[in-house]
């Protein structure tokens, strides 16, 4: 299986669709459906039954984005970046930053 550019935890911003422009960070992704679940972005209302835990009733959660709808976010230079992979000198794989060569973290 090949490395995601996009991990969970990242900072990232949506690039196309209904809620292009807005940022959040990453909850989940969803590998074999090349989707991510971003916090607080494409919210959609769900009828839900009432269980121990909960009661029933509408709820909001974030339904999946396509993985090429969205872009890690810089937020200090407050631009999206270009992810690529490379190995440094001691055999690590890690992302880094197309325009300035910034290694962002290990794979």
């Amino acid at each position: 299986m090949a490395s995601s550019k996009i991990k969970r935890d990242d900072l990232v911003v949506v690039t196309a669709g209904k809620h292009k422009g807005r940022t959040g960070r990453v909850l989940r992704v969803i590998t074999d459906k090349d989707r991510v679940v971003v916090e607080r972005v494409n919210l959609v209302k769900r009828q839900v039954r009432p269980t121990q835990d909960r009661p029933g009733g509408t709820i909001e959660k974030e339904a999946p984005l396509h993985i090429s709808n969205v872009a890690l976010w810089n937020a200090d230079e407050k631009r999206p970046v270009k992810v690529g992979f490379k190995f440094l000198d001691d055999g690590r794989k890690v992302r880094f930053d197309k325009k300035t060569g910034d290694v962002i973290d290990n794979v």
